[in-house]
């Protein structure tokens, strides 16, 4: 391993490659953006990800874990750390590159091609992992099953969003796909032949909207109603719903998943109505922050100039199949501001932010960020062995 003291030399080699790549990173984020494709459809995005790490003398596998949108990326020797940097690259329906993906995506691989730079000096591997469909498709965890990272140190990856934070708080999250039959009837001259299934899902709304009362405040349940029915003058026979269940461990999610099925049950004793439900396999698991490796990137975000805000303990954000992946090997997930505090994710103002000058500028940061963080692991045993040693202790 290089000395330590060598590690602000190849930093200062990465971060000068980064802005040498500026316009060439932007407009791979661009296109991504202009581009947008849903869980598993991001071919478009593998390809052009790829083929800028591929151009870079990088041995790159398409379509791992028999995922047709997966890769695997690597440059360097293996006879030392294998530090992964992660990609996520799909959008959201309607809403596009809402979530800043193509930020995310990006800025893994420019971090990417910047270590590379400096790997004749380094024992080691810098990897790049595809990771698709984490918008509710769980692609991490079944790239996890199909053991993607099995071999690998330690992951890194960098979300856009509008406070930089080094420390991400993410619940676990549970996916509820719940379907009512019925029968139908004409809802004026025969309504006493009708069994309401759309009554049972409100029934079950209702009961939802009961049981948040008395749930602790980390956790959450939130859905939609997706089909309630055709005509007003037919009794609506069937009807469906998708609802997200969270909790800040997986204990009492288990709990809470039994409570919120509980409400559906009564909805369907109290209608007539037959529930069916369908849980996906692709849980989210809360999220694991390695606060030796967040220490060292908040260290390498400083040094760029970039105020690092605190942690908030009592906001989560939501959930990501990170998480997953933090509970196999070390992991940060922090994140990096972008757009004004008043802006959601998700919504469209943050998709325009995305691809914002301080958009462009959250890139850039984030792709030295890691980068830096990516030579600190390849450089100093001492924080590589912290890093393990936290990890096996939780």
């Amino acid at each position: 391993m290089v000395e330590f003291q060598n590690a602000s030399r190849l930093k200062r080699i990465a971060i000068e490659e980064v802005d040498r790549l500026r316009d060439e990173l932007i407009d791979l984020s661009l296109r991504i953006h202009a581009n947008p494709e849903l869980a598993f459809e991001e071919y478009k995005a593998v390809e052009w990800l790829t083929g800028a790490l591929e151009a870079r003398g990088f041995r790159v596998e398409r379509g791992s874990c028999d995922l047709a949108t997966a890769f695997r990326a690597s440059f360097g020797r293996g006879n030392g750390p294998r530090i992964a940097l992660l990609a996520e690259y799909d959008a959201l329906a309607k809403l596009g590159h809402a979530c800043g993906h193509n930020i995310m995506g990006t800025a893994s691989v420019g971090a990417a091609i910047a270590v590379s730079k400096v790997m004749s000096n380094l024992d080691g591997e810098v990897l790049v992992i595809g990771t698709p469909a984490e918008e509710g498709g769980g692609g991490k965890a079944i790239m996890i099953e199909r053991a993607a990272f099995a071999d690998i140190d330690a992951a890194m990856i960098v979300h856009p969003g509008t406070k930089t934070r080094v420390v991400t708080r993410a619940l676990a999250s549970a996916t509820i796909e719940v379907e009512f039959r019925g029968k139908s009837a004409h809802a004026a001259s025969r309504p006493e032949d009708g069994v309401n299934a759309l009554d049972a899902m409100i029934l079950s709304y209702n009961n939802i909207n009961a049981l948040r009362q008395h749930i602790r405040r980390d956790a959450r349940i939130h859905g939609i109603i997706t089909s309630g029915g055709e005509a007003p003058n037919i009794v609506p026979s069937y009807a469906s719903g998708r609802f997200f269940v969270r909790a800040e461990d997986d204990l009492y999610l288990d709990g809470l998943l039994e409570k919120v099925l509980d409400c559906f049950r009564g909805g369907e004793k109290a209608s007539g109505a037959r529930l069916t439900y369908h849980m996906p396999e692709a849980r989210y698991a809360p999220l694991r922050n390695n606060m030796a490796l967040a220490e060292a990137f908040g260290a390498n975000l400083r040094e760029l100039g970039v105020a690092v805000q605190p942690e908030d303990p009592n906001r989560a954000s939501g959930s990501t199949d990170m998480g997953n992946v933090s509970q196999v090997v070390p992991a940060i997930h922090p994140s990096i501001g972008i757009a004004e505090e008043t802006i959601s994710t998700h919504s469209p103002e943050f998709a325009t932010a995305a691809i914002s000058e301080s958009g462009h500028h959250g890139l850039l940061n984030a792709a030295k960020a890691l980068a830096m963080t990516t030579i600190d692991l390849l450089t100093n045993a001492k924080l590589l062995a912290q890093m393990k040693e936290e990890f096996a202790r939780k």
